[in-house]
């Protein structure tokens, strides 16, 4: 599950336990709501909101090992059932009315990648963990909304390239040299210090995160409109 901790004007949603942190439904309405509650939180009223940012970590050697595969393999309606749901959550942090942050405290894996590459920055610990797009490996094909996020994000062909065609296991400080990642930090609990550095910093300039919302909307328009596209298809086996 996760926890939603406020100091001042920064939210702290944090993927609590020592496991995967498998994206299940469960945990996946669990981020959800935390979502919510801070969009309640820093909205004053339909034009404008309170200045604030959201981190986003998690305890343990695992930031997100992606999705729950054993929970969904007992029936296809699961895996879509887990697609949606991830693609609704992705939507949200798209629209969401603050900065957001992404303290990448270990492994984050497939759609565990996905829900850290949603965030608008992502800093990593050097001393543990690996980016990987597992599909190549295990024999799955992309949803198409997940590469319309990759390329948004990672601006590199090479660096696409090795994340989805080599499915390389990519470590922080090669990650800030690719510019999938904005920075890299000594161990988790430097990086959690780092994004709330960021974090002081965004506040500070004090935007109108209504603006700021529908800015991020419209430069990720063609990310949310794969999500709007998505035919319920998700995460396929091999063809």
């Amino acid at each position: 599950m996760c926890t939603l901790e406020r100091k001042g004007n920064i939210f702290i949603l944090t993927l609590t336990g020592p496991g995967e942190h498998r994206l299940n439904p469960t945990l996946i309405d669990s981020i959800q709501s935390a979502l919510t509650q801070v969009r309640a939180a820093v909205t004053t009223t339909s034009a404008s909101s309170s200045p604030a940012a959201l981190i986003t970590t998690a305890h343990g050697k695992f930031f997100s090992n992606g999705y729950d595969l054993s929970w969904a393999q007992s029936s296809q309606s699961r895996t879509y059932l887990m697609d949606a749901k991830l693609r609704s959550l992705v939507s949200d942090f798209i629209s969401l009315p603050v900065p957001t942050i992404a303290a990448v405290s270990g492994h984050a894996s497939a759609a565990g990648f996905i829900l850290a590459l949603s965030h608008d920055h992502l800093l990593m610990r050097r001393d543990r963990g690996f980016i990987y797009m597992s599909e190549l490996d295990i024999e799955l094909i992309l949803p198409a909304w997940f590469l319309a996020l990759i390329e948004s994000k990672v601006g590199s062909p090479r660096a696409r390239r090795d994340l989805l065609l080599r499915a390389d296991k990519v470590t922080a400080d090669v990650a800030v040299k690719k510019g999938i990642i904005d920075s890299a930090h000594d161990s988790a609990k430097e990086t959690v210090e780092a994004a709330v550095r960021l974090g002081e910093e965004l506040v500070g300039r004090k935007w109108n995160g209504h603006v700021y919302a529908q800015i991020r909307m419209d430069l990720m328009s063609e990310v949310l409109d794969e999500i709007r596209r998505d035919n319920g298809t998700g995460m396929r086996s091999k063809l």
